[in-house]
């Protein structure tokens, strides 16, 4: 892999355990666009980088990812072919996670929104902190929950909680997420290293082929739900980012308001 071409991405080797940070604490890990570029093709690089047999994926500072920037949302309304272009990469995103045949754990260090939720709960192993949150809120910004919230949330609680939640986009507690198994564990802040740490090392030395292989099979039927729900996603989140209501959220936003939607 070439690291130093990554601009919002950073890099750290323990042995055979390769973590990734989304490395924009400045926005509390927001996305922006060169931020979802990379996403789409840092899981397909570490599928070839040779030196790592398993993958740990963080954010920096106190967030894991908030989710979309209200500057790149404003600028793909303003220009609505730049989120037409966005779609074939969000595609990217959600199956090259799936793919992935290294495990990839989760060290959910804060809140994880939008996006950040999707990709987080997409790993195969999610440990967080007691101060992590997570949530779906693209139907608070007008937007269809398209980049992979309809992929996951149904298939880890089922769903009755998953409508629930990706309906009302609010955000869950750390404890939420323990009680429904929709984490694996949560941990204090001070002992989530050691846990996310010593799991990756368990799996290191493990047998890397079996592990890999077991992954594959397991998420066979998760590629195929992806296979049949991901176009039809995008084109509805295409549609929902030239809406009122869609504008009418990030003005809410920024202005640092409650959002008055009219369902259109």
């Amino acid at each position: 892999m070439r690291f130093e071409d990554y601009k919002t991405l950073a890099f750290e080797r323990r042995g055979k355990v390769l973590t990734i940070i989304i490395n924009r604490p400045e926005s509390y890990n927001s996305v922006n666009g060169d931020l979802h570029d990379e996403l789409a093709t840092v899981f397909s690089d570490v599928a070839d980088d040779p030196d790592s047999d398993v993958i740990v994926l963080t954010g920096a500072g106190k967030s894991f990812c908030a989710g979309g920037d209200m500057e790149w949302f404003q600028s793909m309304i303003d220009n609505p072919r730049i989120f037409e272009r966005l779609a074939p990469h969000a595609k990217r995103i959600v199956y090259s996670l799936i793919d992935l045949e290294k495990p990839i754990i989760c060290r959910l260090n804060g809140p994880a929104a939008g996006l950040g939720a999707s990709i987080a709960l997409l790993c195969d192993i999610i440990i967080a902190s007691t101060k992590a949150s997570i949530g779906d809120p693209h139907v608070k910004m007008g937007l269809v929950a398209g980049d992979g919230g309809a992929v996951i949330w149904a298939q880890l609680v089922g769903y009755a909680r998953a409508k629930e939640y990706l309906l009302t986009g609010k955000m869950m507690p750390a404890a939420e997420m323990e009680r429904i198994g929709l984490v694996n564990a949560v941990v204090p802040p001070e002992e989530l290293d050691a846990r996310v740490y010593d799991l990756a090392d368990e799996l290191a030395n493990g047998a890397r082929q079996a592990i890999r292989w077991t992954k594959a099979a397991v998420n066979i039927p998760l590629r195929d739900i992806a296979n049949q729900v991901m176009d039809a996603c995008m084109g509805y989140e295409t549609v929902t980012n030239s809406s009122k209501d869609h504008q009418e959220a990030v003005r809410a936003f920024v202005e640092k308001r409650p959002a008055k939607f009219v369902g259109e």
